[in-house]
């Protein structure tokens, strides 16, 4: 009778917490609220007012010509704000609203909108990329590589690209102009842009391109940079029978309320797009790569990268990013299942490392483990990316909070902003 008992009691624990798990995911915040004090959300005004000054700073002293904000925690928003000038030459004031170029933050969405069709049961992560793209078939090695010329030696590669190599960089592609080594100039040779093209070429085009090229080692030997996510936007066109970018749109911006991100902005949004900056060390100069300038409302259109296309608002990304915070749901609707969010942000490398911290990658995501967590302010089982043009956001489900730092300045010189930016929050905590 007392076994019964104690079953009886652990059947009702586990129950208990099944819904409380339940109820949690059901609470979520659907929307960012403006209106509620910083207190309620748990941070000290006076403590984040440091976040002001820093950034201020910043604009005044030269070394960033904008700079946007924006942090929530539990849907509260507690810090968003614009510093600086969209346009320094004409005098134009950054708005919260304003435009940015999100380079490599582009590589979480295209993840997400993979994984929606891995929910409808369209592949399995394991899957040879070949069995939909059969350009990806019999992949070769680079062995030797003479940069005089830019001639190399191949041998086959041991094993295939899969679909999770691809999400996780480790299928051995490389990123061209971005990653150093041989790479780079066979990449340029083949006229494979790593970031945008003003050209009438498409991510079909540049992703057979990429399997024409060597890999630099064996599929899943170890973690390398390279354009995978431009290959998963192909393989998302293969696999959905649409277009890339009307697929993102369908699936992910409009659910989301994204109103202001695209591969390339309309005409009536076009003046809304910041400026680009170089740093220099006699100050910030106008960028003078017309592509990385002008792309977004420029050239041919036609090229939708999945590592690098998009731009937005940052208060788009947040919404993104609150999103991933609540286990796949925002805006009243779901994008992904909470299961297949948990899967994203668990380990996928096994022992291989990103970099000398230890960190970890998941699906889409930088990981922040018991490896890792303590080199700077954030919790264990913080994600977090950036993009090339000094982007960053963090996602802490821990403290239930989003963090996102935006400014358009390649490359950037100064302090590591998004870093102290990132401290002059966590400090700021109750």
């Amino acid at each position: 009778m007392r076994n019964f008992f104690y079953i009886l009691v652990i059947v009702f624990i586990f129950i208990l917490s099944s819904c409380s798990k339940e109820q949690k995911r059901e609470n979520v915040p659907q929307s960012f609220n403006y209106h509620k004090s910083i207190k309620s959300a748990g941070f000290s005004k006076e403590r984040l007012a440091l976040a002001d000054s820093f950034l201020n700073g910043l604009v005044e002293d030269g070394v960033l010509p904008h700079v946007v904000s924006f942090v929530a925690r539990h849907g509260v928003v507690v810090h968003h704000k614009a510093y600086g000038w969209k346009d320094i030459e004409h005098k134009i004031p950054l708005k919260t609203d304003d435009i940015f170029r999100n380079a490599s933050q582009t590589k979480a969405v295209t993840t997400v909108a993979l994984m929606i069709l891995y929910e409808e049961g369209r592949f399995l992560l394991d899957d040879p990329v070949s069995k939909y793209i059969p350009e990806f078939k019999d992949m070769f090695v680079m062995e030797t590589y003479n940069a005089k010329d830019t001639t190399f030696t191949v041998r086959p590669a041991k094993g295939v690209i899969t679909i999770r190599q691809l999400l996780t960089h480790t299928s051995g592609i490389h990123y061209g102009v971005l990653n150093a080594g041989p790479g780079h100039d066979i990449f340029a040779k083949n006229d494979i842009p790593a970031v945008c093209s003003l050209d009438s070429v498409t991510i079909e085009q540049i992703v057979k391109k990429i399997a024409g090229l060597p890999l630099m080692f064996d599929p899943g030997e170890k973690w390398l940079y390279g354009m995978n996510l431009d290959v998963v936007g192909y393989l998302i066109e293969v696999l959905s029978g649409q277009s890339f970018d009307v697929f993102m749109k369908e699936r992910i911006f409009d659910p989301l309320g994204m109103k202001d991100t695209y591969f390339y902005l309309p005409d009536d949004k076009a003046d809304r797009l910041v400026t680009l900056y170089t740093g220099t060390p006699e100050g910030l100069k106008v960028h003078s790569n017309i592509a990385y300038q002008t792309f977004p409302v420029a050239g041919a259109k036609m090229l939708f990268l999945g590592g690098a296309g998009l731009c937005g608002t940052i208060e788009d990304y947040a919404r993104f990013c609150q999103m991933i915070l609540n286990k796949g749901t925002f805006n009243g609707n779901r994008i992904l299942g909470h299961k297949t969010i948990e899967l994203m942000t668990m380990n996928q490398i096994g022992d291989k490392e990103l970099d000398a911290t230890g960190a970890k990658m998941g699906l889409g995501f930088r990981l922040f483990g018991e490896n890792n967590s303590g080199i700077e302010l954030l919790s264990e089982g913080a994600l977090k990316w950036g993009g090339m043009y000094a982007t960053d956001y963090l996602i802490d489900p821990e403290e239930d909070m989003i963090r996102l730092i935006y400014t358009n300045t390649l490359p950037y010189r100064g302090p590591v902003f998004w870093k102290i930016f990132n401290n002059l929050v966590y400090q700021a905590l109750e």
